[in-house]
């Protein structure tokens, strides 16, 4: 009975083991995780920093926020122009592959999905305001943010390619 005993303790104990050892795995993982996206936004920061340091400004907002922000925006536009068109769009941002990085992942942020096609625009920006819940910013920054982001690549990108990225985040 003793021997018994001693044996479903032990057994309980290396379950606890196991499963302590299990939490703390996938709080490492969820750790890295997030420091991964820190790690993107901190890049798309550097790579792009006037268009970053205006939105931060606009929103008051950190730099990877504000990088996120960008990103999931961007990711919306690109999903709804044509590849060529976007390509304009990403020559007018010094940095623009950082910045799609640094949007949070998850959802259909910057992808052309059948359900985000069928939601039409509503789709696009309701994704975006979800991101940028995700960034702990507010959803209805993202009015905020859209004259921003155009504002920003008009000038650097002349008024044609401004006007595209406006038609394709309305």
């Amino acid at each position: 009975m003793f021997r018994r005993r001693s044996v479903q303790v032990l057994c309980f104990a290396m379950i606890v083991g196991l499963a302590s050892a299990g939490v703390v795995l996938a709080a490492q993982g969820a750790v890295h995780k997030a420091s991964g996206a820190t790690d993107a936004a901190a890049a798309a920061a550097k790579a792009s920093p006037d268009l970053v340091g205006q939105l931060s400004k606009e929103l008051g907002a950190t730099a990877d926020q504000s990088a996120g922000a960008a990103g999931a925006l961007f990711g919306v536009a690109k999903s709804r122009l044509k590849p060529e068109e976007f390509s304009q769009v990403a020559k007018a941002v010094p940095g623009m592959s950082s910045l799609l990085k640094a949007a949070p992942s998850g959802g259909a942020v910057g992808t052309s999905g059948m359900l985000s096609q069928m939601a039409g625009s509503a789709g696009g920006l309701a994704n975006a305001a979800a991101a940028f819940s995700k960034l702990g910013l507010k959803p209805d920054m993202v009015a905020k943010a859209i004259p921003v982001l155009t504002s920003f690549v008009s000038k650097s990108g002349g008024a044609n390619v401004g006007t595209l990225l406006a038609g394709a985040l309305k």
